[in-house]
């Protein structure tokens, strides 16, 4: 389908048909319910490229974008298909909602998905000083591990009874 001028108009990517890319925006789409819980969840738009195949993007609910298409050499491989993708969805969420996404919850600062060992991580570049070293806050699609639940049954914290005979009733 073509736009005004018969440029390419892009699509959305159905469930399944870039099966590794899928899964890694599930996973990244986990971190961002939690860091951004008002955002809606991410999803995959293609567009026709000059060579006859497609460009799969990772866009906004609403269909925007930012940055380079998905390397089609990353969609065979688990660890770089969800290292891709973390990457595309921060340079969309950053530069579309103007904000670091996601941030590290001990220094404040923004991360970045690193792939180490076979696995893809936020990477944080630590604090301003030697104490406070870079660090790998959790793996992508684990964010909600570094949210603490509420604890509603907490032991609370008991007063004192004043002695008998202290004047208190």
């Amino acid at each position: 389908m073509n736009g005004f001028f018969g440029s390419p108009v892009p699509r959305r990517v159905e469930t399944g048909e870039y099966p590794l890319w899928g899964e890694a925006l599930a996973l990244v789409n986990r971190d961002l319910a939690v860091t951004l819980p008002d955002q809606e969840p991410l999803r995959l738009m293609g567009l026709p490229s000059w060579d006859g195949g497609e460009d799969v993007y990772v866009a906004l609910a609403n269909g925007e974008w930012q940055g380079n298409c998905l390397d089609a050499s990353t969609s065979d491989d688990p660890v770089s298909a969800l290292a891709a993708v973390a990457d595309a969805a921060q340079e969309t969420v950053v530069e579309l909602l103007w904000q670091a996404w996601p941030v590290c919850g001990e220094h404040g600062f923004g991360m970045h998905p690193r792939a180490t060992d076979g696995q893809v991580g936020w990477w944080c570049a630590g604090g301003r000083t030697p104490r406070e070293p870079e660090h790998v806050p959790a793996a992508v699609g684990a964010l909600d591990s570094l949210v603490r639940p509420h604890r509603p049954h907490r032991k609370q914290r008991r007063r004192a009874t004043p002695p008998a005979g202290s004047g208190s009733s």
